[in-house]
């Protein structure tokens, strides 16, 4: 089974869900998506497969999205497609691919929703908050 996830080492977010398809007992490919962005073929993919518009994946913070002008709200899905590709720092991430379905896994626990084993039982993110991502029923 293959897991891909579009990474950022520096965001939380991102380590979390990371640590958590790796609990999960898989192993996933590993993208830096900022060394190696997605073709433009491959974004619109999983865009597709979430479902979501490019302004849905855009990310604001700490990125060129009010220098570039992306809050107009007149602005094609071909101009931010291209501003995210020209910038991979404005596509929002992780995206998690598994053969069950595309993510954009914030919050982290989200991946859970795509993973072949989402049990995990409890998890603690970064920040200390624990998720139990156990699927126990109930007695």
């Amino acid at each position: 089974m293959t897991i891909t996830i579009y990474h950022n080492p520096d965001c939380a977010t991102s380590r979390n869900a990371l640590a958590m398809i790796r609990q999960s007992g898989e192993e996933p490919q590993i993208i830096e998506y900022l060394k190696t962005p997605p073709t433009h073929e491959k974004l619109i993919a999983l865009l597709a497969a979430m479902n979501m518009p490019p302004r849905a994946l855009l990310r604001q913070k700490g990125t060129p999205y009010a220098e570039l002008g992306l809050d107009n709200p007149d602005l094609s899905d071909a101009h931010i497609l291209d501003a995210m590709l020209a910038h991979p720092i404005l596509i929002n991430r992780p995206i998690v691919e598994t053969p069950k379905g595309v993510v954009l896994a914030r919050p982290s626990e989200a991946v859970l929703d795509v993973l072949p084993n989402p049990n995990l039982g409890p998890f603690t993110k970064e920040d200390g908050e624990v998720i139990n991502a156990g699927r126990a029923s109930a007695g």
